[in-house]
């Protein structure tokens, strides 16, 4: 999930306040398989990373047009979004799929999706990626992505391997601190260290620790291992389309912290 590379702080921070949200087309593209509501909620963990653009597009097509309860409530069309606009070369499009993400969490929500964590963590996701290039609103919505963050803490820490952990440990890391912001080193250091006890086989556990420990409490040492550690489980692993640009961000660390870079 690249909420966290340049821009760090107004690609994570989230709001809705003046801004427009651009019609995303509706329906399926093209060429679809056909598909039904139980046979997708059924198989959506296989749905990611490394599924191929086309694939999630149909996926996400089927959802648009879906009026299952059980499919409206859930997290997959939010998640879906959030995996395409993640790959999204074009600004407008990656923004217009983030806003849509963000409608589809918000219908999951209405629609009684309130105690299912992933809802939350998805919506806040997606949330940072509509908004990124705009810190003004970024910051006057600070709290909302807090809450929605905790929510998903409270409910669901595991979903994406910990990922509410380390993205509400790196809002901490990186908000202004008080009376301007949330900022609080020590939170984040505690929910990153968590994310990484908890979920040691994901990469960007390690590298958000290590950035924490960095900026917080300048451990060399330590950052060192942890980079090292995540570096290894991404060079080995499986990450998709995610691969790239998650190397490029233990790049840029290694180059704040004045390591070589590989």
């Amino acid at each position: 999930m690249r909420l966290f590379a340049s821009g760090l702080l107004s690609a994570v921070l989230a709001g809705c306040g003046g801004l427009h949200r651009d019609a995303v087309p509706a329906g399926q593209p093209a060429g679809c398989p056909r598909q039904t509501a139980a046979a997708l909620i059924a198989n959506q963990d296989a749905l990611g990373p490394s599924s191929a653009t086309p694939e999630l597009e149909c996926a996400l097509g089927f959802v648009r047009g879906s009026d299952d309860p059980v499919l409206r409530r859930s997290s997959l069309g939010s998640r879906l979004c959030l995996h395409l606009a993640e790959r999204d070369s074009d600004p407008a499009e990656r923004e217009r799929f983030a806003w849509e993400g963000v409608k589809l969490a918000e219908t999951a929500l209405a629609q009684g999706g309130k105690d299912d964590g992933a809802v939350h963590y998805y919506l806040a996701a997606n949330l940072g990626l509509a908004v990124r290039d705009d810190m003004t609103v970024a910051m006057a919505n600070l709290h909302r992505l807090e809450d929605e963050f905790e929510a998903a803490v409270r409910l669901s820490p595991d979903v994406d391997d910990g990922g509410p952990l380390r993205l509400l440990g790196m809002l901490y890391l990186k908000a202004p601190p008080w009376p301007a912001g949330i900022g609080d080193g020590d939170k984040a250091l505690d929910l990153l260290q968590r994310a990484v006890d908890k979920h040691p086989a994901h990469p960007l556990n390690h590298l958000f620790y290590a950035q924490a420990l960095w900026e917080v409490n300048g451990e060399g040492r330590r950052v060192k291992e942890e980079m090292a550690a995540g570096m290894k489980l991404l060079e080995s692993g499986h990450w998709g389309y995610n691969k790239k640009p998650w190397k490029q961000e233990f790049a840029d660390l290694r180059e704040e912290i004045g390591e070589p870079v590989r």
